[in-house]
């Protein structure tokens, strides 16, 4: 079962499982959010918008520090939307195995070899 099914079936067993949520207004900091007790973050989902940012609002990053500061500032955002008050658990991947990096690398250079037999 792929991430995407499991998701639409637990929302469907679970209607009570997601809220609304927005970012507290500047001008009033208590949010109107509901408060939750844990709160799960998937790392990976988080990272990679951080250091290759496709939001023309957020910095590129031109060095590890920077990569670091915009992973924060996009922790903090979401904890003041979500506003755990018991746990907060920030889930990590390792280093992706070396048969997937292969084959990831294999994948790009064969489209861009295909890329350059188009052009």
């Amino acid at each position: 079962m792929g991430v995407p099914v499991f998701f639409k079936w637990m929302c469907m067993r679970n209607p009570k499982m997601l809220k609304d949520a927005s970012e507290p207004d500047v001008d009033s900091p208590m949010s109107s959010n509901p408060e939750v007790d844990n709160f799960y973050v998937d790392m990976n989902g988080l990272i990679h918008p951080s250091v290759n940012p496709k939001d023309e609002n957020i910095r590129v990053p031109q060095n590890f520090e920077e990569q670091c500061e915009n992973i924060f500032v996009y922790i903090d955002k979401i904890m003041n939307i979500v506003r755990p008050r018991k746990l907060v658990y920030l889930a990590i991947d390792g280093v992706a195995p070396r048969a997937k990096m292969n084959q990831q690398r294999s994948r790009r250079f064969r489209a861009a070899m295909e890329g350059a037999e188009n052009n």
